[in-house]
């Protein structure tokens, strides 16, 4: 169970009133690799083989992923992990790993409408009862994979990853959705897993933006109801010719 009843008074309009609140729980998980304590994870308890194995992908540790096992607190990944790699502090404040990635090659392409639609399926019944969580979606073929909640923003993008690693499923045709802003360790998490297109509800960092950009990946923010904000690679997104400022200038916002 992932959610609490709480007690609380809500004002509301100058008046007060005893409410019963849905609440997300926190869990706290220890990440094995290869058998060796890698990291504490704060997470949410659910799709947790998913998450053990997206975190290697996403962190570029290594291309595959042998097998996951969860036993408890603890999510034991194996993976060929070879060369150093050096641990790094990630910007919700988790340990994480610093790896060169390589650019993202694929054919696919979308246009606004396939935006639109996707936007509109970054949510899970648990964001829209708590708000406390993030959200992310991962589409392959324009079709609905797999949804995740999480406490943490990461968490959700490395579980939908894991779900596609585990079925063997080509992430160069997918494109992921994403309620939580995008930094440059989010999109590089995106670019270690080899996914062309990202689609945010948040904003992005001036880091993130040139990590897009030198990633090849198709980076989209702001996306909410009939806006959004293309600042990387929009030759994937076929209809932009309808606009001029498309042409004019890599930098645009459809309104």
């Amino acid at each position: 169970m992932n959610t609490v009843t709480i007690r609380g008074i809500q004002v509301r309009d100058g008046s007060s009133a005893e409410i019963e609140d849905t609440v997300v729980r926190e869990n706290r998980f220890s990440l094995y690799l290869n058998g060796t304590y890698f990291s504490g994870m704060v997470a949410s308890n659910e799709q947790l083989e998913e998450l053990g194995a997206g975190f290697v992908i996403c962190q570029g540790l290594c291309g595959r992923v042998d097998g996951v096992t969860v036993r408890g607190s603890g999510i034991r990944v194996d993976a060929p992990i070879t060369g150093e790699f050096l641990q790094e502090i990630i910007s919700t404040g988790a340990v994480g790993v610093r790896r060169p990635f390589h650019p993202v090659v694929s054919s696919l392409a979308l246009d606004i409408r396939d935006i639109y639609r996707i936007t509109g399926e970054i949510e899970t019944e648990t964001w829209r009862r708590t708000g406390g969580v993030h959200c992310s979606v991962l589409f392959h073929e324009k079709e609905l994979l797999v949804k995740s909640s999480d406490v943490g923003r990461h968490n959700t993008v490395d579980k939908v990853v894991g779900h596609a690693v585990i079925r063997g499923i080509d992430r160069s045709r997918c494109i992921l959705g994403c309620t939580g802003r995008q930094p440059r360790d989010m999109v590089t998490k995106a670019a270690h897993a080899g996914i062309p297109v990202v689609i945010s509800r948040a904003a992005s960092t001036e880091q993130g933006i040139e990590t897009a950009r030198k990633a090849g990946i198709t980076l989209i923010c702001f996306s909410r109801g009939d806006r959004f904000t293309v600042y990387t690679h929009p030759e994937r997104v076929k209809d932009l010719d309808r606009y001029p400022a498309a042409a004019a200038r890599p930098e645009w916002e459809v309104k």
